[in-house]
């Protein structure tokens, strides 16, 4: 029998570039594994973010036309009264001031501001539970709450939509949602002589200022219109979103800040992200 010393060089070489080539492929499938489970884990995440937040704003609309009509006089205190409904165009929000005061112009990419201002229910303190400020907490009758939308940034410098509202001692503010790239917000007006709660165009808050204190209170809908990116770098192709249609952003993009993203919008760190849209318009119950 004829024995075996041992493999030749050449058969260890050849044994190492099948090794070397196994472990690559094995490299390879492990990077791209896990590429695309970040990939799926951002997709929820950015779905579930977009979801809420509209939620939680839409939640906060509703309560806009909420009287109590069990007080004495309180439809001609809702007359007499200043709108349900405020915004700003293009402004970021101190976390600790008085409802809109100190308005900061160093907004997120053009991002609005969206204030609701809705009469309380119940006993003082948290009420009865029916009329709760955008972080959950209730307001009663003897105190008018506040849900104000804005976004903002992190100690870390990232974006993300706010809660603003009053609570039984100070003014506070609660993240919403991060990675934020831009918050729309048109308001849809009823011009109608009688108003019969049907919008009849959607105006910026700037072109709503222009038309006088009353017309705030003619908004029966708001345009809500919110982008956000993923955690993790991607392969995403940069795009141009227009938050309120592409009609609207050739018109308006010029004087209406932030309803046109495109990449040069955006800091280079970010460019890669995913990013998703997510849009809604909101009906009041009743004119603010």
């Amino acid at each position: 029998m004829k024995r075996q010393h041992g493999a030749t060089l050449a058969e260890l070489l050849v044994a190492l570039a099948v090794g070397m080539g196994a472990m690559l492929m094995a490299a390879g499938l492990l990077v791209s594994a896990n590429a695309a489970y970040l990939a799926q884990v951002d997709a929820v995440a950015l779905d579930e973010g977009g979801r809420f937040a509209l939620d939680s704003v839409a939640r906060a609309v509703r309560q806009a036309g909420y009287v109590n009509w069990e007080q004495p006089g309180a439809g001609a205190a809702l007359s007499a009264g200043p709108a349900r409904i405020a915004g700003l165009d293009a402004r970021s929000l101190p976390r600790a001031t008085s409802g809109l005061d100190g308005a900061l112009a160093e907004a997120v990419n053009g991002s609005d501001v969206l204030a609701v201002h809705f009469a309380g229910s119940g006993a003082a303190g948290g009420g009865d539970g029916s009329a709760v400020n955008c972080a959950g907490f209730g307001v009663g009758e003897a105190d008018d709450g506040w849900s104000i939308f804005y976004v903002g940034r992190d100690a870390r410098g990232e974006a993300e939509l706010r809660c603003k509202y009053r609570g039984a001692h100070s003014w506070g503010a609660d993240a919403i949602v991060a990675g934020v790239d831009s918050f729309q917000l048109l308001y849809g007006v009823d011009t109608d002589e009688p108003p019969d709660g049907l919008a009849n165009e959607y105006l910026s808050a700037t072109a709503l200022d222009e038309r006088g204190a009353a017309a705030w209170k003619r908004v029966a809908s708001i345009r809500v219109a919110l982008v956000l990116h993923a955690a993790h770098d991607a392969n995403a192709q940069p795009r141009v979103f227009d938050l309120f249609g592409s009609a609207y952003s050739d018109a308006f993009a010029g004087v209406d800040r932030g309803v046109r993203l495109a990449k040069q919008d955006l800091p280079a760190a970010l460019r890669r992200r995913e990013r998703k849209l997510f849009a809604t318009t909101i009906y009041l119950h009743a004119p603010p």
